[in-house]
């Protein structure tokens, strides 16, 4: 059971999302080439370079998201939710881009923004969210 209690932090912001994925390089290319991310890091580490870390982002966005290959027996997965300020434009631009899977239309519930769900070619979920007002 989880409590209210409120306990002091130096955590300030989310730096980096991870996400299990069977091929780095086609994962890279489903962020960068279909959803427009740009590279933050491409990062080979290890004794002989054997690991690679990498990290795409929005454009703009203080928040990495780490695309790594499965480690020991994880299977991994998850899910991350981005913002924009046009849901249905969004929508509509991925839809035309093809070979996406991307709910049919955006889902419109009471309480809640705008948004549709997508998923990488490893499964991971993506929530494309209607980005609050900026006051």
């Amino acid at each position: 059971m989880a409590s209210n209690t409120q306990t002091s932090t130096t955590i300030s912001n989310l730096g980096v999302a991870m996400f299990t994925v069977a091929d780095q390089d086609a994962a890279l290319a489903f962020y960068t080439e279909k959803l427009g991310f740009e590279v933050r890091g491409d990062d080979r580490f290890g004794d002989d370079g054997e690991h690679r870390w990498l990290e795409v982002a929005p454009p703009g966005s203080t928040a990495r998201l780490a695309l790594n290959p499965p480690m020991g027996n994880q299977p991994g997965g998850g899910g991350i939710g981005v913002e924009t300020p046009d849901v249905l434009g969004e929508h509509a631009r991925l839809s035309a881009i093809g070979g996406i899977d991307i709910d049919p239309e955006p889902m419109r519930t009471p309480g809640a923004p705008l948004l549709f769900m997508m998923r990488d070619p490893d499964g991971n979920n993506i929530a494309v969210v209607e980005a609050p007002p900026s006051s």
